[in-house]
């Protein structure tokens, strides 16, 4: 984990010297450095606070919910997550934190609709990223990735500010372009092999495949008919997509195919659940 998070760390970092290369040169370049070095610390220290502020959330006294996160914690052998819960009316659901004694797990309102074996199920898989130490590597992608994104933003606009007579844009065109992709790519990378493992772990953790499955399914239903409003450089922290997908950004999409995870997970069903009482099962 520490090695994916040095190279995430240096690949975007990299992208962030490129763009202020081609927003200014050599003096660009400089005041890029200074600015990956604060986002990089902001990053690794404060990026899950950033993130929970984002989006609102709450922690939660539902003692339901809080003796729901403590058994699947103890059934994964990791310390319990806080639990926050984010206001909307949309289900759906991330984990965030440096590591497994500063995580969090939040839910949205809206997930709270949905059955208790399901919530349940959702919230086992949220737990098994935290478990697998994913929620670092994904919150320094949002948070990076987000700001590679904004600086293309300045780079798209300076091009229609720039004189005739200042040189070729051509390095800045490339940037706007490729900027963005490449960070969406990284993020991409990371995600969709992380789902499946937490789809599995995460069935294992609550011995219920059959109804992560089925909460899948609500949950990009309900997504697909009424997208989320936020920064979708924070797509991939949740367990389905909630933001708008066009043709384009769906070629780059950060999440397996609901439809092939739904599959994976009604045969752990059909092939039966472990036995908690046998240890080392997550």
């Amino acid at each position: 984990m520490a090695y994916r998070v040095i190279v995430l760390f240096a690949f975007l970092t990299g992208l962030l010297l490129a763009i202020g290369f081609a927003l200014g040169g050599i003096i660009g370049m400089i005041i890029a450095l200074v600015f990956a070095v604060v986002i990089n610390f902001t990053s690794y220290w404060y990026s899950s606070g950033i993130i929970v502020r984002m989006y609102h959330a709450k922690p939660t006294e539902n003692k339901e919910l809080l003796d729901m996160i403590k058994k699947l914690s103890n059934n994964a052998s990791i310390p319990v997550p806080e639990l926050y819960v984010v206001p909307t009316d949309l289900p759906n659901a991330f984990a965030t934190g440096r590591n497994q004694k500063k995580s969090i797990v939040c839910l949205t309102e809206g997930l709270l609709l949905l059955t208790n074996d399901e919530i349940e199920a959702v919230m086992a898989h949220e737990i098994a990223h935290v478990k697998n130490h994913d929620m670092l590597i994904s919150v320094v992608a949002a948070t990076i990735g987000g700001a590679i994104s904004f600086l293309a933003q300045i780079g798209y606009l300076s091009l229609f500010y720039r004189d005739r007579g200042e040189g070729s844009i051509l390095p800045l065109i490339l940037m706007v372009i490729f900027a963005p992709l490449a960070a969406l790519i990284v993020r991409m990378a990371i995600s969709r092999s992380r789902e499946y493992i937490a789809d599995r772990v995460g069935s294992n953790i609550s011995g219920k495949p059959d109804d992560l499955a089925s909460a899948l399914v609500k949950i990009n239903d309900i997504a697909r008919h009424k997208p989320m409003r936020g920064s979708a450089a924070t797509s991939h922290l949740f367990i389905i997509n909630p933001f708008k997908e066009d043709w384009f950004t769906g070629l780059f999409s950060t999440h397996p195919p609901v439809a092939r995870r739904v599959k994976i997970l009604r045969k752990m069903t059909h092939k039966g659940m472990p036995d908690w009482s046998q240890p080392d099962l997550a």
